[in-house]
Formats: structure tokens, C-alpha cells, sequence
């Protein structure tokens, strides 16, 4: 079943979903298959996979979960065959659970006390229209019904309690009612509207949530980042939700009466009707809205994932600025600016604190202090960190560029959130025992600068900034998201084995956490590895380890050239074939473009290497261990503009995109508060999703179109800049 589903929802062939649960089963990496077993999944990338895999977790869950609901079922001798066919049916856990709810182990409610007392019978004698004594009121059924039937201690001695009693179970009986409530729950998610209201109590604490206030939309309409504000401002008690059909939609109570044959005439068909009526109101309608904002909030919460992991992606894999020696700037003004310098490795070298900006405003000492380290360090870069008196702090170092011995600096503005996180962490401690907290921060914004993705890394992505309603979202499936886009990222670029830190290496496909501190540490007892195959040597690192992580794991200038490429170890032997064949040492051969492009993958195909694995051997083979993130560029901020009183409606400015939503992009235009480029405003031509134009890191020319101080709120447009 699992099969059919996986084939036909990601609408690839059952043979691509066998090779491929095989492979998940027997403990390879996503990664790893994407890269390195295409024959056996016909090319299934990445992206494909990843969706595979966590489809399948689900699948199996649901299964599980079901087999699970149809014991205990069974076990209340209760499980029909009606029944055990609408669980087979379901595809979705929220189906399931709603199915499962009446049979769960819960308190005794009102309908269950009445059935126990007897009073199946009364209702079912208020709903037979045949036999009908008409002379008799639903009152006088009852007093008959329980002067023959009931205990005069059940509690229902009484003919209204009797009555109320009968209603329970009614009621209770179109919550239970598996067709209607699936019929009725499609019919409200299509149709219903959400009204939104604001608590009037909670009006002046709950200012943030105003455009709600007063707010109605089709559920099924709500985008997710207003969904998730809606349902935040429920949760803090700010907002009222209610689903509602318009008044005169009639098709609830036309469907119960159809579904449970409700009479229409005789003595009792007013009671009955009102009892329809209320067990719509207050059983089913109640019921099914708490369902279906669940459902929002679970589709809602699903996006803000994607859109997060997306972002998260791009952030990771931007611009290096590469093996040179930075200088970082930590900008603050009473406690000074800290400065630290790394050299092109990233190993931290040297610090210092200067007072450039009030109250102390010593600038020419500032100045005298980082030409010194410039010099001493031959740093090449200078990383800026864009929070509190960044703008001021960019002006020292433009300033400093004009020195003659230093005019080949390149400045850079650099994201800094997450520093202070990574700062004050364990391992932020572990790596600079010695360091004060805010100088290690300064490490960690002169190492984004060098390799974004080596040093993101360390920092809980949920801090680098890149999220929305980021801890609305269930944690624990927002976690394992974040991670799997850190794996397909770090396994995307590949990694100096000699200079990784354990946390980087622990990405790795194939590497845990306990393989990759036993790496360091073999690396930091033996020395450097000069091989991939030296791998074996570490400890616990078994065979299969060194399957899903040898090809991903760089050694520069290793003896064996393949060793610093992205060639598995496995397809040695095919490359020294190619070698033999064309008479040439595999050195000479690599980076000869015409004379790879000359050759004929089909010559080399085996039953282990087919024509898809052997063209990307021959690719690599042109450009070994190439680095698939773009060319580094930095963005310049407007002189003079420092903030928000600064703007101008109609300023034309360069920025930076610091994050991407479904309804636009946000950019840094250096006045400490990010503009909003509204997804209208992103292109000339209609976008559904912002990322078609824009993703974290790209550098944008905008216009300014309104300036809100009160709010701090900046609308910007790039279209005709």
C-alpha cells in the first residue's frame, strides 16, 4: 500500500520507491543517494528524496498509528465492518484521530451516562414514525418509557431529565456519525469563513495584533503567515476565532437529517428537530471547528517550515569570501567596539577594544589601533557586525581604507544574529576557553564572512534570523526540517577533513557526533590525514560510516588527487581505468576539459557504473572539488543614510535581503530596521512565491515608497528602480 501511495503521490515509478526505501533501510543518507546511487533510483535528486523520505516516515506512522485505533476498537467489541473500512480509507492522521475520537478512554459524559441508564430506547422510540401514539407530547413518551424501563435511582427518574438524557445520546450520535462528520468537515473547510475578533478587554494590550481585530476570511483561504498570527493572538488571548457558514446556509442540518433519517411528522418531530438543530450548534459545529483550525494551524505551520528551510538554505549556501585574514568590528558605543582578528584559516590571532563613538569618541586612537592590527596580520578583509552602531562603526572603517598602506581592504556589513548566541554557548567555550564572551562573538562575524556555512553551523538556526512565527511551529518537526537542510548544504559544498571542527563534520553524511569528535581527535594525535582510505583507522568509523561520508570529505593536496575531489573511493578503479585506457596519469587527465568532454561515457559503463554516475565522475574530474556557491560580492550602504529619520519617500538605496516570506522580502538598508519589499512590489509582472525573484544574501536596489517612524516600518519596491 505504502508503494502505491509514495508512486503515485510523488508521481515517480514503484521501482524508483523500492530502490529507494531499500536504501533508506539499509542506512544510507539522503546525500548519498542523491549523489552517488542514481543508477538505482533513476535519478531521483535531492530535493525528491528528501520529500520521499519524509513522506514515509509519515505513511508509516499513519499505518502504525491505524493498526493501533482498529485494535482498540476491536478490543471494545465495537469495530464494524462499516467502521473498519472508513479506517482503512483515511489518508491522514487528522482523519484518523476524528474517527478514533468517540472509541478513546475518556470521561464519562452525558450521552454515555444516559445510554447506561437505558435511554437508547426512549430516543429510539422519538424517532420512529410508524406506531406513533399522536395524542402523546415527547413528555408523556418519556414518563411512560420510564415508569416501565428505568431505575428510579439512574438519575433520569425525571421525564425532562429523561428527555435531556435522550437529546445526550442524539447528539452524540451525529458526532459519531463517521460519513456525516467527513461530509460535513469537507463542506466547512470549502465554505466556511473564519471570523476574527479582538477581546474587547484585551484591545490596548494587544496593539500588534490590530489588522485582526476585525477580520473574516474562507479558511481555506488564510495564507500561512496570517493563519499563524491569528492563531498566536488566540493563544495569547488577544483574539476570538469562530467558523461560521451564512445564515441561511442550511446544508448542516440538511445533510444530519439526511444521514440519520430524522422524522419530519408526528408527535415528536419538533423535539427531534430541535435536537438536530442544537447538536449541530453546540456538538458537531464546535467539534469540527476545533478539527479544522487544527488543520490550518498544521498547514500553516507545514509552510512557515518549507519557507524557513528555503531561506535557511540560501543563507548557508552564500558567498564565501574565502581564505583571507579578517579583521571583525562587534559595533557598541558605551562599551566600545570589540575587535578580533583571524587569519585566513579562521584561527583567532589577536584582539583589541576601541572607543570610537561616544560618550568616549576616541577615533584616532580606533584608527591607530586597527591600522596596527591590519598591518600586523596582512588582513585583507574587515567583517561588520550590523547591530547597534554599525552604520558609525562602517564609517571607521571607511575612513581607515583611506590610509595609503591600506587601501586594498574590502569592508563588508555582516549579519550578526546568532553571535551572541554562539558566544555564550558550550561550544563557543570549548573553542575559546580563554576568550571573553563578546570577543568570541567578534570571531564568529569575521568567520560568516570567510565561510557563512562553516560557522552557521554552530549557531541553533532557529537564531540566525531567517524565520517567521519560527516558535509558533511545532519545535520538534521544525528541528528536524532545519537539520536535514544543514546536511544537504554541508554535503552540497563538501569539507576539509583536516580543518573541519567536529560540529561541521557531524553533518557529514554517515557522520555522527561521536565519529566526528573521534576525527578531530585522530587528527589532532596523528596529524593531518593524507588520505580518505586513513579513515578506516578511526575509531569506530566501520565500513558503512566510510561509505556515506568518504565522498563528501575533502584532503587538499592529498598524494591522490581524487582524494581531494568529490569521486568516491568506490570509483577509483573506474577513474585509473580511464586513466589506462587514454594512456595519460589521472593528474594529467584532471582539469583537461576537451579531452574529458571527448570521451564516451558509455565506453566506461559497467554493471556497478552506469552512464549518469560515470558523467558526473568525468565532470568532477574537470573541476575537482569545485564549490557550488556563487562569486563573493559585497553590498554598499547609502553614505548619510544611518536611520530611519534619514529617509526619504522616493530615495533610491542598495541593500541586502535578510529574509524572504510568502508575502515579500525584507532588506538591510543600513537604518538598523529592514525594510519591506511587498510582493507586489518585487516585479513587474505577477510572482506567487517571492523566492521565484529573491533569496537571502542577494543584493537589491530599492526605492523607497512610504516611511512609518511610529511603527518602524518601511515599504520598499523594486520595480522601475
Amino acid at each position: 500500500m505504502i508503494v502505491e501511495k509514495l508512486a503515485r503521490e510523488l508521481q515517480i515509478k514503484p521501482a524508483q520507491v523500492n530502490a529507494v526505501i531499500q536504501l533508506l533501510d539499509e542506512g544510507a543518507s539522503v546525500p548519498f543517494i542523491a549523489r552517488y546511487r542514481k543508477e538505482q533510483t533513476q535519478g531521483l535528486d535531492d530535493t525528491q528524496l528528501r520529500q520521499f523520505e519524509q513522506q514515509l516516515v509519515y505513511l508509516r506512522q499513519l499505518e502504525q498509528r491505524r493498526q493501533t485505533i482498529i485494535e482498540a476498537v476491536e478490543q471494545q467489541g465495537k469495530l464494524s465492518t462499516s467502521l473498519r473500512q472508513q479506517l482503512l480509507a483515511v489518508t491522514t492522521k487528522n482523519e484518523l484521530e476524528e474517527l478514533y475520537l468517540p472509541y478513546k478512554n475518556q470521561r464519562r459524559t452525558r450521552a454515555q451516562l444516559a445510554r447506561e441508564a437505558g435511554l437508547e430506547g426512549l430516543l429510539d422510540a422519538l424517532l420512529r414514525v410508524s406506531g406513533q401514539n399522536t395524542a402523546q407530547t415527547p413528555q408523556h413518551l418519556a414518563q411512560q418509557y420510564i415508569s416501565q424501563h428505568l431505575d428510579p435511582k439512574s438519575g433520569f427518574s425525571d421525564p425532562e431529565k429523561a428527555l435531556e438524557g435522550a437529546a445526550a445520546i442524539l447528539h452524540s450520535r451525529l458526532s459519531e456519525h463517521p460519513t456525516l462528520t467527513a461530509a460535513l468537515r469537507n463542506l466547512l473547510w470549502r465554505d466556511a469563513v473564519l471570523e476574527v475578533r479582538v477581546i474587547k478587554s484585551k484591545a490596548d494590550n494587544g496593539a500588534k495584533f490590530r489588522d485582526y481585530f476585525d477580520y473574516h476570511e474562507q479558511i481555506r483561504r488564510i495564507p500561512s503567515h496570517r493563519a499563524l498570527a491569528i492563531l498566536r493572538g488566540s493563544n495569547e488571548g488577544i483574539l476570538r476565532l469562530k467558523l461560521v457558514l451564512a445564515a441561511t446556509d442550511d446544508r448542516p442540518e440538511r445533510q444530519i437529517q439526511q444521514a440519520l433519517e430524522l422524522p419530519t411528522r408526528g408527535p415528536y418531530a419538533a423535539w427531534v428537530q430541535i435536537q438536530k438543530t442544537l447538536g449541530w450548534q453546540k456538538k458537531l459545529q464546535p467539534q469540527l471547528q476545533k478539527s479544522l483550525i487544527n488543520q490550518l494551524r498544521e498547514q500553516a505551520e507545514t509552510e512557515a517550515i518549507r519557507v524557513f528551510g528555503i531561506n535557511l538554505k540560501q543563507l548557508l549556501l552564500a558567498a564565501p569570501a574565502g581564505q583571507k585574514a579578517t579583521l571583525a568590528l562587534d559595533p557598541g558605543f558605551r562599551n566600545g567596539v570589540k575587535v578580533a582578528v583571524v587569519d585566513a584559516t579562521g584561527k583567532y590571532v589577536d584582539q583589541a577594544v576601541i572607543y570610537p563613538h561616544p560618550p568616549q569618541q576616541r577615533w584616532n586612537e580606533a584608527l591607530s589601533t586597527l591600522k596596527q592590527l591590519c598591518l600586523k596580520h596582512s588582513v585583507a578583509l574587515i567583517s561588520i557586525g550590523n547591530g547597534t552602531a554599525s552604520r558609525e562603526t562602517e564609517q571607521l572603517a571607511t575612513e581607515l581604507r583611506t590610509d595609503p598602506d591600506l587601501t586594498s581592504l574590502v569592508q563588508v556589513m555582516v549579519s550578526e544574529a546568532g553571535a551572541s548566541i554562539y558566544s555564550a554557548s558550550e561550544l563557543a567555550a570549548q573553542e575559546f576557553p580563554n576568550l571573553d564572551v563578546s570577543i568570541r562573538g567578534a570571531v564568529s562575524i569575521a568567520r560568516r564572512l570567510q565561510d557563512p556555512l562553516s560557522e552557521l553551523v554552530k549557531i541553533d538556526p532557529k537564531a540566525i534570523g531567517v524565520g517567521q512565527y519560527q516558535h509558533d511551529v511545532n519545535q520538534l518537526h521544525l528541528a528536524e526540517h532545519l537539520k536535514t537542510i544543514v546536511e544537504d548544504c554541508v554535503n552540497a559544498v563538501g569539507v576539509d577533513l583536516n580543518t573541519a571542527s567536529a560540529i561541521l563534520l557531524q553533518y557529514v553524511s554517515g557522520i555522527t557526533p561521536v565519529l566526528a569528535a573521534n576525527i578531530v581527535t585522530y587528527r589532532d594525535q596523528q596529524g593531518p590525514f593524507s588520505s580518505r582510505s586513513a579513515l578506516k583507522k578511526v575509531a569506530r568509523l566501520g565500513p558503512k560510516a566510510f561509505e556515506q561520508a568518504a565522498g563528501f570529505l575533502r584532503i587538499a593536496n592529498a598524494p591522490n588527487p581524487l582524494d581531494s575531489s568529490a569521486v568516491h573511493p568506490e570509483a577509483y578503479p573506474l577513474v585509473e581505468a580511464i586513466s589506462a585506457r587514454q594512456k595519460r596519469s589521472i593528474a594529467s587527465l584532471i582539469g583537461d576539459t576537451p579531452a574529458l568532454r571527448n570521451l564516451n561515457p558509455g565506453d566506461y559503463a559497467d554493471a556497478q557504473f552506469g552512464i549518469p554516475t560515470i558523467k558526473d565522475i568525468l565532470n568532477e574530474l574537470e573541476k575537482p572539488g569545485r564549490d557550488p556557491r556563487p562569486e563573493f560580492i559585497s553590498v554598499c550602504f547609502a553614505e548619510g543614510v544611518n536611520k530611519l529619520s534619514d529617509l526619504q519617500t522616493d530615495m533610491k538605496l542598495q541593500g541586502v535581503v535578510t529574509n524572504v516570506t510568502n508575502f515579500g522580502a525584507f532588506v538591510d538598508i543600513g537604518v538598523h530596521q529592514d525594510g519591506l519589499v511587498h510582493i507586489s512590489q518585487l516585479a513587474n509582472r505577477f510572482i506567487q512565491d517571492p523566492h521565484e525573484v529573491v533569496k537571502p544574501g542577494d543584493l537589491v536596489r530599492v526605492r523607497v515608497l512610504e516611511i512609518d517612524p511610529g511603527r518602524k516600518r518601511i515599504a520598499l519596491t523594486i520595480k522601475d528602480y
